[in-house]
């Protein structure tokens, strides 16, 4: 089966994701739940969910509730204002329905979904909130939150992620965490998360706001530092307005550039693969497997501006970092029994180098900046995929420069040595098995921790670091590589198969809720921010909530939910 750009599509829909397919791409004019629109400098994202538009049967999104089919809309619409309308230098995030902003995730969504669906979209929706820090951290994109009505868990939770929160004071609107009293499950972890390391709210006043119903209004909020200002229904619009004004000032987007249009997204599905331009994934079901292949550029490379603005969204690290994404973002989503992912890469080292000089050189440009933006999410994004990751660096891989991220990013990384084959065919030597260390490693893309992965790899120890980028730019054999902590193991040819197929065993034998813990561990290990709070609350917390009894037992707050009928607790402590 081949498809374009098509839309969020379902094939054999039911509530718990089973069974069907989930598409994320889409575009402006297929949008059921959010109004882009444009004024200048400013943007407007208005909220106005489709009751009858759920992704998935036996729910009604009232409310301005949302699915994953509401962000994933809002995921798009953020892309499409980063690369489409570079004039924009603020976002205004509000509601098209009367006295209500968003009301959150549809609770009745989340009763009838499987534990592993609800995990997914809460994992999805708090990337999608990253990525709004992570464009006001880095592209000078500002955003406020302009709360015209009641706000309660998932959507004051988007308003935790905007710059600035403005609440009308109309004595009946306010904010709410009221997962706690209301459905006896976390009050969102990326919410109580930025309400605490990012708002600064006092621990007392978090307990008492995270155990309200109604939620906390007017001045209140504004004392708690639950918002950052309260106005009047007759001041609202104006205020808002001149708020978003003032931040596009401080904004360091570029204005009068004609936007980057997002073309489709082009891929080939199969029963047992998903194919890309740049990325091609390959199914073993019966070993629950797939292999990753990421492609470098074919043909020239674009260097200079001109030339890179011409080919837009076709320019090789735009377009390949949208794929990646997508294929993420479907296996992640769509294939949950595959558990093993073996990356692999292949074509034109040089190539790669001279693109990644290309993001070096314009980074001061818009659209290059935008495109280094979307490569850092999607790295950040394959490191909180609950999948094992594997690397196998062969003689045509291309684990260069950017490409050389995906190795860093893995669990483990194996690297065939085959020196040996080389000098004992001189007369037709074999390809050596080969990576580069480029400037790129250094912090161009960032783990949501902060650090490179060089530097998480090493501890951020000065000595290893330093071993590393004396090496730079050279073309770096396996004994060089397993010398340098750059890869795990290095086997000859002799033992390459027989090892690589050992380790696959190995993992595939383990248990996957234990692999789960063990890599969201390790891959953050050393240093913690707010984001990587976030991902492994979700990780423990929220996976370990959303299966008691207490949340989705029969008798369970979850289930129980709108049904008039009081939740039977199990009041062990554990």
């Amino acid at each position: 089966m081949s498809s374009t750009n098509n839309g969020v599509n379902t094939h054999g829909a039911n509530a718990n994701g089973a069974n069907s397919r989930v598409d994320f791409r889409t575009q402006p004019d297929q949008y059921r739940h959010w109004r882009l629109t444009f004024d200048g400098p400013v943007a407007t994202l208005a909220m106005d969910v489709a009751e009858d538009g759920g992704l998935r049967p036996g729910y009604k999104l009232k409310l301005n509730s949302y699915d994953l089919g509401v962000d994933i809309e809002l995921h798009d619409a953020l892309q499409r204002i980063r690369f489409e309308h570079p004039e924009v230098r603020s976002v205004v995030v509000t509601s098209m329905k009367d006295r209500i902003f968003c009301s959150g995730a549809n609770i009745f969504m989340l009763g009838l979904s499987s534990h592993a669906w609800k995990v997914n979209f809460c994992k999805f929706t708090n990337e999608t909130r990253n990525g709004i820090e992570d464009s006001s951290r880095h592209s000078g994109l500002k955003f406020i939150a302009a709360l015209n009505g009641a706000c309660a868990g998932g959507g004051y939770e988007l308003a935790l992620a905007c710059d600035e929160i403005l609440l009308i004071d109309d004595r009946s609107s306010s904010v709410a965490l009221p997962e706690v009293p209301l459905l006896g499950v976390l009050p969102g972890t990326g919410g109580l998360t930025r309400v605490t390391d990012k708002r600064r709210v006092r621990h007392d006043h978090a307990d008492i706001f995270c155990t309200l119903v109604e939620g906390v209004r007017g001045q209140r909020a504004k004392d708690w530092r639950l918002v950052d200002d309260v106005v009047k229904p007759a001041r609202f619009e104006a205020a808002v307005r001149e708020r978003a004004l003032a931040l596009a000032e401080g904004s360091t987007r570029q204005a009068n550039e004609a936007g980057i249009a997002l073309t489709p997204i082009e891929r080939t599905e199969g029963a047992n693969s998903l194919s890309y331009r740049y990325v091609d994934i390959q199914l073993d079901r019966e070993k629950r497997q797939a292999t990753w292949t990421v492609r470098a550029p074919i043909g020239p490379v674009e260097s200079e501006l001109a030339d890179i603005i011409a080919a837009g969204a076709n320019w090789w690290p735009l377009r390949m970092a949208r794929e990646l994404d997508d294929a993420i973002l479907s296996m992640r989503t769509n294939e949950l029994d595959i558990g093993t992912w073996v990356l692999k890469t292949e074509g034109d080292p040089a190539a790669v180098l001279a693109a990644d000089a290309a993001l070096e050189r314009h980074a001061g440009h818009w659209f290059v900046r935008e495109t280094a933006g979307m490569l850092r999410r999607t790295l950040a994004r394959l490191d909180v995929t609950s999948r094992s990751l594997f690397a196998l660096i062969e003689p045509g891989s291309c684990f260069v420069g950017t490409l050389l991220e995906l190795a860093l990013a893995a669990d483990r990384s194996y690297m065939l040595d085959n020196e040996a084959d080389v000098e004992d065919n001189v007369e037709t030597p074999a390809a050596r098995a080969q990576i580069v260390v480029g400037e790129r490693n250094f912090g161009a893309y960032p783990l949501v921790n902060g650090q490179s992965r060089l530097q998480r790899r090493f501890y951020e120890e000065t000595a290893p670091l330093e071993a590393v980028r004396a090496r730079a730019g050279q073309a770096l054999s396996a004994a060089d590589a397993l010398e340098l902590g750059l890869v795990t193991f290095a086997p000859d040819s002799i033992d390459w198969d027989d090892e690589v197929r050992m380790m696959l065993e190995e993992r595939r034998a383990l248990s996957p809720d234990a692999l789960t813990g063990l890599e969201a561990n390790l891959r953050f290990g050393g240093k913690e921010t707010m984001e990587t709070r976030i991902f492994g609350r979700l990780t423990a917390w929220q996976n370990w909530i959303f299966n008691r009894p207490n949340a989705a037992g029969d008798k369970g707050a979850l289930k129980l939910y709108g049904k008039g009928e009081q939740a039977a607790f199990d009041w062990n402590r554990v």
